[in-house]
This record gives C-alpha cells, sequence and structure tokens, in this order.
C-alpha cells in the first residue's frame, strides 16, 4: 500500500494523537524539558490556544498522524512580535523520511504568508539530529545557554538557532491572521 503524505491545520480533536507523539519525549528523552506529561484537556487548550494567532500543523499518513509542528510567541513583549519560536514532533518509527522537512517548508510559508519575519529554535544541545536538521532547513547557530535545564539526572545545555523568513523585508508589515492563510493549505 503506498503512503500518501498530507499537511493540515490541527484542530483540538487532534489531541489525543498530538499527545500519543508527545508523550515518550517527555518521558525517556531530554528532546523537550517538560517532566511531566500533560493531559488531553491541557493538550487541547495548547492547539486551540496558538491557533488564535500561529499555525500549528499535523501530517497525516493514510489518515494517521504521525507528525506535527507548530510556531509560538518567542517573547510576549511586542517588540518581539514578529520572531516565533518553531517546534516539531515525529512519532519516533517515522523519523528521517522527509516528514519534518514537509512540515517545516508548510509552517515557514503560512508563517512568511502572515509577514513573521524570523524564526528560532531551541534544541538540547544533545540532541545533535534535531541541531543538523534545522541547519540543514536553514537556521544558524547564535547561541547557547550552558546548564539552564535539568532533567534525567544532568544539567543540559541548550543551542539557540535562528532562520530568516523574509530577507528582503527591511521594515515590518502589519501581520495577517492565520485565517487570512488558510487557502494556501
Amino acid at each position: 500500500m503506498e503512503k500518501e503524505l498530507s499537511i493540515r491545520l490541527a484542530v483540538p480533536d487532534d489531541a489525543p494523537a498530538l499527545l500519543a507523539i508527545y508523550a515518550p519525549y517527555v518521558t525517556g528523552t531530554a528532546i523537550s524539558f517538560e517532566t511531566k506529561v500533560p493531559d488531553i484537556s491541557e493538550f487541547e487548550q495548547r492547539i486551540a490556544s496558538t491557533l488564535t494567532r500561529y499555525p500549528y500543523l499535523v501530517a497525516e499518513e493514510n489518515d494517521q498522524i504521525i507528525g506535527y509542528a507548530y510556531a509560538s510567541a518567542l517573547s510576549p513583549r511586542q517588540a518581539y512580535d514578529w520572531s516565533v519560536e518553531t517546534t516539531v514532533y515525529l512519532k519516533q518509527d517515522v523519523t528521517g523520511r522527509g516528514i519534518g522537512t514537509a512540515l517545516y517548508h508548510e509552517l515557514f510559508s503560512l508563517l512568511g504568508f502572515q509577514h513573521f519575519s524570523r524564526a528560532f529554535a531551541c534544541i538540547a544541545d544533545t540532541n545533535t539530529a534535531s541541531v543538523h536538521f534545522h541547519e540543514s532547513l536553514g537556521f544558524s547557530k547564535v547561541g547557547c545557554f550552558s546548564k539552564c535545564g535539568y532533567k534525567n539526572g544532568t544539567w543540559l545545555d541548550v543551542v539557540w538557532l535562528e532562520k530568516d523568513l523574509c530577507p528582503s523585508r527591511k521594515l515590518p508589515e502589519p501581520l495577517l491572521p492565520l485565517d487570512s492563510t488558510q487557502g494556501g493549505l
């Protein structure tokens, strides 16, 4: 059976499938700095809250959710409005097949359409696969916070990476709401 990949906006009802993808990263790795798996209600709220301003995408293969990516505020202060932090998670048995790349390409397209100018990623420096993945998509390392997280019995450094979403833009343009981009999906 041929696998067909599709990408769409998430809805809060996707929370059980997304949480099933996310939970192993919380419980078994230092990839997520959360130490307790959120419940379904919390995850539904996170999805709904994100979608008020930012894209939250899911990748499906043969009608099964296998990954997701979203953007969130870099900081709540107004001068940061044009910058976002990006996140991507995949089922652990589907990595290395271009699904994360497809999710991020769609995410970057929507963010550019909305007039966001810069994307950031915060990654545990022990997660070298994710650092290399982000660099392959045009992110560059811009800093490291030493021993800023403690999980699984060890202090962890995080690497910050950035990507320019609109290199030709000199001045910020008004941000467009997410619902104005839905023709792009």
